[in-house]
C-alpha cells in the first residue's frame, strides 16, 4: 500500500467522521428546540398575548386586534413559540457549534472565540429585549395616536407577529456591531485608528440601516440608527483596549542568497508543528481502524 492511497483512505475516513458528528450535533439541536417547541406550545395563547401587550394597551377601548384568515388564530400563536424556541436554545446551538469546531482551533483562536459567542449571544438578547420594552411601546403610542378621526385601529394577528419578528431580528442582529468592530480589528482587516477616523461614514450607515431594516416610521428608525452608533463606540473602545491584531509576518535571510524563512510571529509557543505520519504510523493507524470496526 503507497503513501498516497493509506493518506488518502486516512483522509476519507476522516471526513466521513466529522459529517457523522455534524448529523448528530444537527440532531441533538433539533431534538432539543422540538422539546422547547413542546413545552411552550400549551401557553401559546398566553405568550402571544404577553407579547402584543405593547400594542392593545394603547389601542382604543372600542378596538382590538383582529384574525383575517381561517387559521390565523393557531398558525399565529404557533410560529411565535416556534420562533421563541429557537431563541431559547441558542445557547445550546451556540455549545453544540463550539463543540464541533472547537479541536480544529488554535489556543488563542479558542480564547478568542468562546468570550465572543457567549458575548454575541447576550447581546443579541439585549437587543431583543431593547425592542420590547423601550421600542414597542413608543412606535405603537405613535402608531396609535395618528390615525385619522373616524378610524378603527385594528390590528391583524399574524401582520403584527410578522412586524415585531422584524423589529427583533433588526436589533437583535444591530447589538451584535461590537463584535463585528472588535473581529475585523483583532483579524487585522483594519485598525482602530481607521475606524476612528471613519465615524462619521458608521453615522450615516446606521441611519441607512434603520431606514432599511425597520418599519417606515422615524421612531424605530432612530431608536436603531443611535444604539447601533453607540455600539460601533463601545466595541472601539473594546478592541483599542483588548484586541491584539496578528503581527505581520518577519522575513529572515538564511546565510545562502535566495534562501528565504518566513516567520509568523503571530503563532503560539505551545503549539506544536503538525508533522506528517510515517508509513509505519499510517499502517498502525489503519490496523486500529480496521480492528475497532471489527469489535463493534
Amino acid at each position: 500500500m503507497t503513501d498516497s492511497t493509506v493518506g488518502e483512505k486516512l483522509k476519507a475516513i476522516g471526513f466521513m467522521s466529522h459529517l457523522v458528528e455534524l448529523r448528530d450535533r444537527l440532531i441533538r439541536i433539533v431534538a432539543v428546540t422540538f422539546v422547547a417547541l413542546m413545552i411552550l406550545f400549551p401557553f401559546r395563547n398566553a405568550i402571544y398575548s404577553w407579547l402584543s401587550e405593547p400594542l392593545t394597551r394603547h389601542l382604543p377601548d372600542d378596538s382590538s386586534m383582529i384574525a383575517i384568515d381561517v387559521i390565523s388564530p393557531f398558525l399565529a400563536p404557533f410560529k411565535l413559540v416556534l420562533m421563541l424556541s429557537i431563541v431559547i436554545v441558542i445557547p445550546y446551538i451556540m455549545h453544540q457549534v463550539w463543540s464541533f469546531i472547537a479541536p480544529g482551533l488554535y489556543k488563542h483562536e479558542k480564547r478568542l472565540a468562546l468570550p465572543l459567542a457567549i458575548s454575541s449571544t447576550l447581546l443579541f438578547y439585549l437587543g431583543m429585549a431593547f425592542a420590547y420594552f423601550v421600542v414597542f411601546p413608543l412606535v405603537f403610542i405613535f402608531m396609535t395616536g395618528i390615525a385619522p378621526e373616524g378610524v378603527r385601529v385594528m390590528t391583524d394577528i399574524n401582520r403584527y407577529l410578522d412586524f415585531v419578528i422584524k423589529l427583533f431580528l433588526a436589533f437583535g442582529f444591530s447589538f451584535e456591531v461590537p463584535i463585528a468592530t472588535f473581529l475585523v480589528v483583532s483579524v487585522g482587516v483594519t485598525t482602530v485608528e481607521k475606524l476612528s477616523k471613519a465615524r462619521p461614514y458608521v453615522f450615516v450607515a446606521a441611519f441607512v440601516a434603520g431606514m432599511l431594516l425597520t418599519p417606515p416610521d422615524i421612531i424605530s428608525q432612530v431608536m436603531l440608527a443611535i444604539p447601533i452608533w453607540l455600539l460601533f463606540e463601545l466595541g472601539l473602545f473594546m478592541a483599542k483596549k483588548f484586541a491584539k491584531p496578528p503581527e505581520k509576518r518577519t522575513i529572515a535571510a538564511s546565510d545562502t542568497p535566495g534562501d528565504i524563512e518566513i516567520v509568523d510571529e503571530d503563532i503560539d509557543e505551545d503549539e506544536e508543528e503538525h508533522k506528517p505520519l510515517t508509513e509505519a504510523e499510517m499502517d498502525a493507524e489503519l490496523d486500529r481502524i480496521e480492528e475497532e470496526d471489527k469489535n463493534k
